[in-house]
């Protein structure tokens, strides 16, 4: 039997973290079974998955992983999964990218969620932040069940966009990783 457990670190930014956050799970002999990290505004956030062979406390995850030198500064939060909880994406919905940009103003990541949701479309990846040039620009990634319309969608989304002077566009993941894909030549 696998024991799961969620695991999110947060720290002010520097090298070094990832590594001693994995390095502690590979210690405790778990598994890294996703995860997701970034770095906004010079903060540090991780937030993984992982599994076990073993039954291990959620006290002493945390305190065996706060250990590992250099995470001393490090905040963690840590809790069991259950099996029930775990969440694959549906083979029945479809991936698509939303993005949207424009000028910042106040309520924009509210308003675009709370369409979102109302909709039952689930957001997968978000990701904002303000340009030095004051231009705010959201990504996210979504869910949407086969059984929606969706040109409705972009309409409303464009529409919604139209209301506080953004550019807001749906594209199916596919289309948009190859219109945005980065060649890197060897």
């Amino acid at each position: 039997m696998k024991y799961g457990y969620v695991i999110n670190i947060t720290a002010v930014d520097r090298p070094g973290i990832v590594a001693g956050v994995s390095s502690a799970i590979y210690k405790l002999s778990g598994n890294i079974d996703s995860c997701s990290q970034t770095v906004l505004d010079g903060y540090f956030t991780l937030i993984m998955t992982v599994s076990m062979d073993e039954l291990i406390g959620v006290d002493e995850l945390k305190q065996k992983i706060l250990s590992e030198k250099g995470l001393e500064d490090c905040q963690a939060i840590v809790f069991p999964t259950r099996e029930n909880d775990r969440r694959y994406r549906s083979a029945e919905s479809n991936s698509f990218v939303i993005t949207a940009f424009g000028r910042d103003c106040h309520g924009i990541v509210s308003q675009f969620t709370k369409y979102l949701g109302g909709k039952e479309i689930n957001i997968i990846d978000l990701y904002a932040y303000i340009t030095n040039d004051g231009e705010f620009v959201l990504i996210c990634q979504v869910e949407v069940k086969p059984e929606l319309d969706l040109k409705n969608i972009q309409l409303d989304l464009e529409a919604l966009g139209e209301q506080v002077g953004f550019t807001v566009r749906i594209q199916h993941n596919n289309v948009f990783v190859a219109t945005n894909q980065i060649r890197l030549d060897r």
